[in-house]
Formats: structure tokens, C-alpha cells, sequence
């Protein structure tokens, strides 16, 4: 006789089982490990060089660490304490570049984790979706034509992301949605965002900017500082909170339709709530490290083969996983070709593309959780 639904649904959501297993804490210690070596890799190299040795006894110097001056002027834009090249360099250049990454990994995983689970499809992330191209023409709409709202960003570019998932969502329903329908309306919607994205560079008079924008949408850190960290960090926090509070919903939602509303789930609201969390989170990223390919697709799937599909493990997984992805190839984009930097969005396209085709070949329902 099989389990019923509650019984099944009990052990999907995790009730009555330990969040910390083994597993969860080697995950999270070895991405912490790599985030922090290519930090380190990241501080240390570059034009103006530093020996690691240097580059720490910069970063842990107490005179920094434990100046007020020094955070406020670097998190609520004050004025800038005099400190030596050195300083200036690693602190005011490198370290947001870091910050910046280990935001951007951590939101667009998460992103990507919720959107497979509201969507119930594997191959779901805020790329796939249509999310980052939408939210990608709304930011750039800003910076090409309305440059005065640059401080809004994120709010701009939850927007862009919103309208283009309602556009996947009205195109792939017909009396309901299905993994391979919500697939190629993100393709369609994609490539509809990306045209008006080549449009817009025809409305640029400054031939810089046309090039920072062509670089921001092949997703690039270059130029990363601290006013970017001010306009990522509150959403990037607010939208992995809520996601991690979420995680018993999302579990449900992994057991069906019909099975979550015998639990007394409101499906739909929760899915509009939980989308919406994914394209702040998404959006997040997009302000401040442009489009950024399968970062969200491909860490959850990472840490789904790791730890399992429980959603209160899986988030906290890409929580840190992310980043460590970020961060790696950004050292590999900033570094590997110098003095060329490369955007960090073509390393983790190669990186994120042949692993889609994986997936994609590996699943007989096209996706479908």
C-alpha cells in the first residue's frame, strides 16, 4: 500500500528532519573556500600588483576593518578617508568587484532554484525564462535614454523582468502551462527583449556609452564599485530572506497542483508571491552585473545532485555555491586574457551552455520536475 499524500508530502517538505546534514556543511565550506581563494586571486592581480601576502595584510588591517568612517563612507556614500594607493586600490576597486559577484551568484541562483520549482520544470532560470532579458531592457532603457533614474535600477529592472514573465506566462497557457510550452515562450520573449535591446543602442548619441551597454548585456563586472553594492545589496538580502522563508511552499509546490491544495496551499497566490521573490532576486543582479547567462540555471542543478531536492537545503546550497561559481569566473574573465578583460557572462555561457544541452538530452520530459 502506498504513502498517501500527507505522508508523501511530510517527507517532501521535510518535517521532521534535520536542515544540517554533512553533506550541506561540506557543500557550503568547500564554496566558501573557493569564493574566498578567488577573492584573494581577484584583490591580488591586475594592473596595479600586490603580492597575496600584500593583499591580505590590506584587507584584514584592523586600522579598516574596524573603521566606522571607512564602511560609512563605503555603504552610505560619505567621504573617503585618505589612505594610501595601495589601499585605495584594493578597497575602492577590487573588493566591491568581489561583493558585487558573490551578490550577483547568490541572487541568480536562488532566482533560478524558485523558478523550477514554481514552474515544476528543470530547465527553468531567469535566462531561459525571458526574466533577464526583460529586466536587461529595462535597465538598459534607463541607462541609454532615461540616464537621471540610474538610481533606480532594481525597481526598473523587477519591472522589465515582471512584464516578461506575464508575456511567457500568456503565451505558453492554454488551458494550463506544461514544462515544454513555458520553454519556448521564454525563447520567443527572449529573443523580443533582445531586438529591442539592439534597438536601443541606435537611440545612443555617446559612443561610450554604446559600448559599456554591449558589454553590460554580455554581463560584465568591469567597473563594479560601491555604488553598486548600495544598489544591489538591500534587494539581493530582502529576496534571498524571503526566498529561504519560503522554502516549505516551494517543497509543495514540487508535489503537484492538486496534492498542495489538499494541503490547503492557495496555489496561485503562492506562485505569483514565490515568482516574485525569484525576479526581485533576478533583477538584483541584472542592475548591477548586466545578463549573466545559466548562472541560475546551472547551480541549483548542482546542488540538486548534491544535497536533493528539499528546498531548505537546496537554497541555502546556492546561497553559496553561487557565488563561488561568480567569483571563479570573473578571476578567469578579468584575468585569463590580460590586459583584455572578457565579460563574465561569455565564461559562464561557456560554461552554462554545453550543461543545458546535458540537461535537456538527459531528460525525457524535456525538463519537467
Amino acid at each position: 500500500m502506498g504513502e498517501s499524500p500527507r505522508a508523501d508530502a511530510t517527507t517532501t517538505t521535510g518535517r521532521g528532519r534535520s536542515l544540517v546534514t554533512g553533506r550541506l556543511v561540506s557543500l557550503c565550506l568547500v564554496s566558501a573556500v573557493v569564493t574566498v581563494a578567488a577573492g584573494l586571486v581577484q584583490v591580488a592581480f591586475g594592473s596595479y600588483p600586490t603580492t597575496f601576502g600584500e593583499a591580505l595584510h590590506i584587507l584584514l588591517d584592523p586600522a579598516m576593518l574596524l573603521n566606522p568612517e571607512v564602511w560609512r563612507a563605503f555603504l552610505l556614500d560619505a567621504e573617503l578617508p585618505r589612505m594610501s594607493r595601495r589601499y585605495l586600490v584594493v578597497w575602492n576597486l577590487r573588493v566591491p568587484r568581489v561583493v558585487v559577484a558573490v551578490l550577483a551568484g547568490a541572487t541568480l541562483s536562488v532566482s533560478g532554484a524558485v523558478f523550477q520549482a514554481v514552474t515544476r520544470n528543470e530547465l527553468a532560470s531567469p535566462f531561459v525564462l525571458g526574466v533577464s532579458s526583460g529586466a536587461g531592457f529595462a535597465v538598459l532603457l534607463t541607462l541609454v535614454v532615461f540616464t537621471g533614474l540610474a538610481p533606480f535600477l532594481p525597481l526598473f529592472a523587477a519591472l522589465g523582468g515582471t512584464v516578461a514573465f506575464l508575456l511567457v506566462y500568456a503565451i505558453a497557457w492554454k488551458g494550463g502551462t506544461s514544462p515544454v510550452r513555458l520553454v519556448l515562450a521564454g525563447v520567443v520573449v527572449s529573443m523580443i527583449f533582445h531586438s529591442l535591446q539592439q534597438g536601443l543602442f541606435y537611440l545612443a548619441e555617446d559612443i561610450g556609452a554604446v559600448r559599456s551597454a554591449i558589454a553590460w548585456t554580455s554581463g560584465s563586472l568591469a567597473g563594479a564599485d560601491w555604488g553598486d553594492v548600495r544598489i544591489a545589496l538591500i534587494p539581493s538580502v530582502l529576496s534571498v530572506g524571503l526566498a529561504l522563508l519560503g522554502a516549505r511552499q516551494l517543497n509543495l509546490l514540487l508535489l503537484g497542483e492538486r496534492t498542495a491544495k489538499s494541503l490547503g496551499m492557495r496555489v496561485e497566490a503562492v506562485r505569483f508571491g514565490m515568482a516574485s521573490v525569484a525576479i526581485l532576486a533576478a533583477s538584483a543582479a541584472i542592475a548591477v552585473a548586466g545578463i549573466v547567462s545559466f548562472v541560475g540555471l546551472v547551480v541549483p542543478h548542482i546542488v540538486r545532485t548534491i544535497l536533493g531536492s528539499d528546498y531548505r537545503r537546496l537554497l541555502i546550497g546556492c546561497v553559496f555555491v553561487g557565488p563561488a561559481l561568480m567569483v571563479s569566473a570573473d578571476a578567469v574573465a578579468r584575468l585569463a586574457l590580460r590586459p583584455i578583460q572578457v565579460p563574465v557572462g561569455v565564461v559562464t555561457g561557456l560554461i552554462g551552455g554545453p550543461y543545458f544541452l546535458y540537461l535537456m538530452r538527459r531528460q525525457d520530459a524535456m525538463g519537467e520536475l
